[in-house]
């Protein structure tokens, strides 16, 4: 598996656009290799997000990565930042998870 960590800063104002953006996203669009998203908002710095995402290999991330669709998503979710993310490139060396997650 492998995947990358983001470290992004909202924009003043656009915290619930981001999260309806990430929230379009997961339930819209479907990228070959994508096993997870993880979104969290930091509680020291509500501004801060903090995002997890796995692919089941280096190629499904570097295919989605240079894919058109992938450079929209990106440009939907840049506009409302208040600067490019950082970001975190690397193999997942160990996964468990006993979550079942539901939206709703």
């Amino acid at each position: 598996m492998y995947g990358t960590i983001a470290r992004m800063k909202a924009r003043a104002g656009s915290r619930a656009a981001i999260e309806a953006e990430m929230v379009r996203q997961a339930a819209e669009e479907s990228v070959p290799g994508h096993l997870g998203t993880f979104v969290y908002r930091s509680d020291r710095e509500p501004d801060e997000y903090l995002v997890s995402v796995v692919f089941e290999s280096r190629e499904a991330y570097r295919a989605n990565a240079d894919s058109p669709d992938q450079a929209a998503r990106y440009r939907r979710l840049r506009a409302l930042l208040a600067a490019d993310p950082e970001w975190h490139d690397g193999e997942v060396v160990d996964a468990a998870s006993r979550l079942a997650v539901s939206r709703g």
